[in-house]
Parts: structure tokens; sequence; C-alpha cells
């Protein structure tokens, strides 16, 4: 039986997937690099590294600290003013939050993750938020879900994680928990032959956890 529900943030309850890599694709433009989006999904699959094709093409150290910063202005400007939430998810949140607890990890930094959800309409739900400064290795590596286990003091058996890449979903099975791979029309060239459950939205969620 599964009691905790462990949520992936972009993708899975917002849709920001594509904005990131407009921010991307944007400062690394300004550099003279393209940023191709089939790099960039091969990339996200294992948590590589896209600036390393800038260092590649000459680009220094310094220039590329700063296209991140540049990077990171673009996406909360798109963060502000694009459209990111996603139909329904208030609602399945709000009703499993009755029979579950529930806690979201990613890998976004604090300040944008607090950006996106300003209005605390789904973080009122959960029970805590961990993002990529509160764990040592990030995504495909299980220490962010291994941390989310921690502070529910939950064994793996009685948890369920919810994502939509390839690498959260690797970060999930090596720590050892059962995942949900919600469709999402940007990761859909990932490998997800490893999830135990794939769902077309969120909506699925609660028919898959009673069954």
């Amino acid at each position: 039986m599964k009691n905790f529900i462990l949520f992936d943030n972009d993708g899975v309850l917002v849709e920001t997937e594509l904005w990131y890599f407009r921010a991307n694709e944007k400062a690394m433009k300004e550099l003279g690099v393209t940023l191709e989006l089939e790099y960039y999904l091969e990339l996200m699959k294992y948590g590589g590294n896209w600036w390393e094709l800038a260092m590649k093409h000459g680009v220094t150290l310094e220039e590329v600290n700063r296209a991140r910063e540049r990077r990171s202005r673009y996406y909360q400007h798109y963060l502000r003013t694009e459209n990111i939430f996603i139909d329904g998810v208030e609602e399945v949140i709000s009703e499993l939050s009755k029979d579950y607890r529930m806690g979201i990890v990613t890998t976004s930094r604090r300040v944008d993750f607090e950006l996106i959800h300003h209005e605390k309409k789904l973080t009122r739900y959960m029970e805590f938020i961990l993002c990529e400064e509160d764990y040592p290795r990030a995504k495909p590596h299980p220490d962010p879900y291994l941390k989310g286990l921690e502070l529910f003091h939950a064994h793996p058996d009685s948890a369920i994680v919810v994502e939509d890449s390839q690498r959260g979903l690797s970060a999930a099975v090596s720590a050892g928990i059962e995942c949900a791979v919600v469709h999402n029309h940007f990761t859909a060239s990932h490998d997800f032959s490893h999830a135990t459950y794939r769902i077309d939205s969120l909506h699925d969620l609660r028919g898959l956890l009673t069954y």
C-alpha cells in the first residue's frame, strides 16, 4: 500500500520544460553556439551539461558563467509571462491530499521554484519541497528521492514517485521506489521502459493508486 507520493515539479505539476530550454537556447545563441533541441533532450536524459558544448567552441568559462546568469534571467522572465500551469492539477493534488502524504522533489533552484509557486496553490498540500540546494547529487542520482524518504521516515515500498523525464525515472529506480511516468510531449523521446506505470495525466494517478 502506498502512503507517500513524491512529485517531480517541472513537466509534472507545471509546464516549464520548454521554457527552460528556450532560456538556455537564447543564452547559448548569444555565445554564437546553436543548442539543438535533439542534443538538449539527449543530455537531459542523463543530467548532462550543455555548456560544455560552448566551451568546445572556444567559449571561456568566464563567458559561460555570465551566460548562465543571463539564462536564469530569461527563464525567470518566461516564468512570469508564460502560461505554465496545467489544467486540473490543483484539483488532483487537493483530492490526493486527503489520503496521502506528499512532497515535491525537484532539480530546480529554489529561487525559480518560489517564483513558479508564489501563490502556493500546490505547495500548501506538500509536507516539504526539496530543491537542488537540498541534496548532494542531482537526478539521475538517487540522492533527491532518498532524502524525500528520509523526511517521510518511509520505506521505499510505501512510496511512489511521479516523474516525466528519464533522469528522474533513473533517480527513482536507483532509490528503489516505484515510479509512475506522466506523459509530457517535451520528453516523449526519453526511455521510460523501467517505469512501473505510465499515465496520460495526473488525473489517472488516483485510479492507479487505488487499483
